[in-house]
This record gives structure tokens, sequence and C-alpha cells, in this order.
């Protein structure tokens, strides 16, 4: 690691004045010894038979309903790959501060060691019988950061097995937030879905579930090419997992590299390695090409480069350059909603009322209060214009801002709606505007 400033800086900040980033807060005083009493012995036996004789109760004296489990295994995390659970975890307790800061949620970052198999790879099994065994604390959970193909089977097993939601941020969050941005980019350029040409630079985790998720949203799977290490996906190869292989059966493609696939291709999303795009592969997509370069903290092509190639919309995960793709855009709203009505899902109509939560805000006139907040948080944007007009949608906002006080309770209030028609929620919210109006208030007041 080099020793440069910002890494002195970062290091001080998770190291003084205490060790991490999070901590546990009473809700309750205990001050006396009626206070004592009542958390404890004798009177905590009250509770514990109440939810003996009805397990429903547990939402209703426990904390299990503002209670999220943020779990890795720390073979995939940010880009440096593989690292372990104990280098894991200062990524995890990060998600536990977001979730707090951003949606009031309590979140625990529990790092697993020895679910792994002879050759380092994930075992599946041995994550999914240790997640299933925490679910009578939780309200939620939240996976991070562990490596495909594994993180496809534990998902869809915990959530055919689990009665709370389970959500895989690395798949769905960049999908949700991604697809919002393709929407409004789309706007911009004049193009539908339904009719673009897809190219994913990264058949991971996070490439395979945005393809699926943009072919929910209208996309058609013909139209997608995805690449990986060993090249373009199609018919060709032999060596793909499943999840590829319903993309190679899919296309007609004979092409072996990225130069090749990209041209002519509308959208192109980079979930991979920072550096790997050429102005000329840019120069060859069509007219008014949307690219979401989004690895980090180099991405595929620098936005300056990619518009200089003729790039209409550029995109990346970096939040020191326009339109950022950031997942906070998403998962806190997302589980503040599912937390509040005590949903037993997360699925595919909750993650698109996020989507489209996100793109209608960025169209949205933003009132006089939350421009000054947006103001003091992003001056350089708010000195650009980035924020004005009626409708501020443009090609340098494509996106709401994480510090956009309205995001949360947008998001929120859409996943409730969406959990409400789709079933899944065990409570019924009956005033969805005055709901947002409450998340809001709630939001205002984190530290």
């Amino acid at each position: 690691m080099q020793n440069t400033k910002e890494t002195d800086a970062s290091l001080l900040y998770h190291e003084k004045p205490t060790p991490g980033k999070i901590a546990l807060k009473l809700t309750k005083e205990c001050e006396t010894q009626e206070d004592l009493s009542l958390a404890y012995t004798p009177g905590v036996a009250n509770p514990c038979i109440s939810i003996k004789e009805n397990p429903d109760n547990v939402w209703k004296y426990t904390a299990k309903g503002n209670l999220v489990a943020v779990i890795s295994d720390g073979t995939a995390v940010l880009g440096l790959g593989n690292i372990g659970p104990e280098a894991a975890l200062p990524v995890m307790e990060g998600k536990a501060v977001l979730f707090k800061r951003f949606a009031d949620i309590d979140a625990f970052p529990i790092c697993l060691k020895d679910v792994f198999l002879g050759n380092g790879k994930t075992d599946s099994k041995k994550v999914i019988e240790t997640v299933q065994r925490l679910e009578p604390a939780f309200g939620g959970i939240n996976l991070e950061d562990i490596a495909a193909p594994a993180c496809f089977e534990i998902e869809k097993e915990l959530k055919k097995t689990l009665s709370i939601p389970v959500f895989h941020d690395d798949q769905h969050g960049t999908a949700i937030i991604s697809l919002a941005a393709i929407l409004n980019a789309l706007r911009l350029v004049n193009k539908k879905i339904e009719t673009c040409r897809f190219v994913i630079n990264g058949a991971g985790a996070a490439g395979i579930a945005c393809a699926e998720y943009y072919i929910m949203a209208g996309a058609k799977r013909k139209n997608f090419i995805l690449c990986d290490i060993g090249g373009a996906i199609n018919k060709s190869r032999t060596d793909l997992t499943p999840e590829r292989q319903k993309f190679a059966d899919a296309t007609d493609t004979k092409a072996t590299t990225l130069a090749e696939v990209i041209k002519d291709s509308d959208i192109f999303l980079g979930v991979s390695v920072g550096g790997c795009v050429s102005k000329n592969m840019i120069k060859s997509m069509a007219e008014g090409a949307i690219v979401f370069p989004m690895a980090n903290p180099v991405p595929e092509i620098y936005p300056n480069e990619a518009i200089d190639a003729g790039a209409a919309v550029v995109g990346t995960g970096r939040s020191d350059f326009p339109n950022q793709i950031n997942n906070v855009l998403g998962f806190p709203g997302i589980f503040r909603g599912v937390l509040d009505t005590g949903a037993g899902d997360i699925n595919t109509e909750m993650c698109l009322g996020a989507s489209k939560a996100l793109a209608d805000l960025a169209s949205e006139e933003v009132p006089a209060d939350i421009y000054a907040i947006l103001s003091a948080a992003y001056p350089e944007d708010a000195a650009r214009g980035i924020f004005d007009d009626k409708n501020p949608l443009k090609f340098s906002y494509i996106l709401p801002k994480p510090f956009d006080p309205r995001v949360v309770p947008r998001v929120a209030r859409n996943v409730a709606e969406a959990a409400m028609k789709t079933g899944v929620a065990r409570i019924q919210i009956r005033d969805l505007d005055g709901y947002e109006k409450q998340v809001a208030k709630r939001m205002r007041i984190i530290k």
C-alpha cells in the first residue's frame, strides 16, 4: 500500500478516536434499579413468554424489525478481490454506516470464516447454513462481496428458505441504480430500451444481474453481448456457467473481442477492470451512445475521453465525475420500505419501483429547502446549474445525488407500495403520501 496523504487520512479515520465506524446505542433508559429489572431479569421474562406464545410478537418487543445483517465471506471485496473475512470487515462496517446515516436502519457487519472449499472458493452450502441460523435475530439480510457463481446459489436458496428478505447488493443494487440512469439517458437520446443493443464487460454477479434486470424492464435478451476474461460470450464458448450460457444461447455473434462487439452498440456497461476501453471503441458505437464505465477507482474509460469520442451520456461509479451510479441511492431506501411493511421478500416489482423513484426524482424541480442542502453538499455542481430548472434532467444529471434528502423517502414509498401490491407485506400502509413525509422527517434527525 502506498503511503499517500489519502491513505494516511483513511487509516486515521478508521483508527481514531475509537477503532472502527459503528457502535451500539441504547433505545431505553437503564439508570435505575427499576430500569434494570425491566431491561433484564425479572421483567424481560414477560416479552419472552409473549413471543413464545405468539412468535409474531418478536417484531413488537425486539429490535428485529430494524436490524439488517450485512454478511460477507470476503471473496469479492470492492476491486480488491478475495482478501478474506477480516480484511473485508471495514467495508461491511462502512455499509452499516450508510444504512444508519441514510435510512436509520441498524445494520451489523458479519464476516464469515471457514466457509471455503479446498480450492479457496466459497462453499455455498456452509454460507447458506450459517445465514439460516441467524434468521431469528434480523429483519433482513444484505449479502455483500461474495464472489460468483456462489453468490447466485446462496441468494437463491436463502430467498427460498428464509421468511425475511434477502438482498445481494452487488447484483441488484447496481442493476437498480443503473437502470434508472439508463431510462433517463434514453429519454435524452430519444431511444427505446426494447430496441437498444447492450454490451456488458464483466460477466460476474453485477454484470449478469444487470442484464437480467434490464430484460425484466423491457430489453431483449437477443440484444445483449456479455464479455468476460475469456472474451465475448457466444455459442462457441465451452467454459460457461449456466448464468452465462443463457446469453450465449440468445446471441448469434461470432465476434470474440470487446472491440468487435462494441461496434454499433447503443449502451456500454463496464463492471470489469480499468482502462480496457479505448476512444476508438467508443467512436465505433451507435449515435447517441450511453457509456457507463463503472470500474473503481479507475474506470474502463475516463468520462472526458468517452465524451471526446462521441458518447452522449456517461456515468461512472466515482463521486468526482458527473452521473455517479452509486448503490447508496438504492439499498437504504429499499430496506426502509421493506422493514416498514414487514415484507418477507424483495421481489422484482419492488426493485423496479426503486428504479422508477430514482428516475422520476431526476426530472422533478428541486424545492428551495432541498436546493440549499444540495448546494452545501455539492457546491461545484450547484455552481454549474446542475439542480436548476423545473426539469433538471440533463446529460450531466441523470440521477439524483446521494445526499438529496428526497431519495430514501421516495424509494421507500415506491418499494412499500410494490410490496403491498404483490402481497409480500405483513404491514399495510394506508397513506403513502403520509408515509413518505414520515420517513423524510425521520431522516432529518439522523446524525
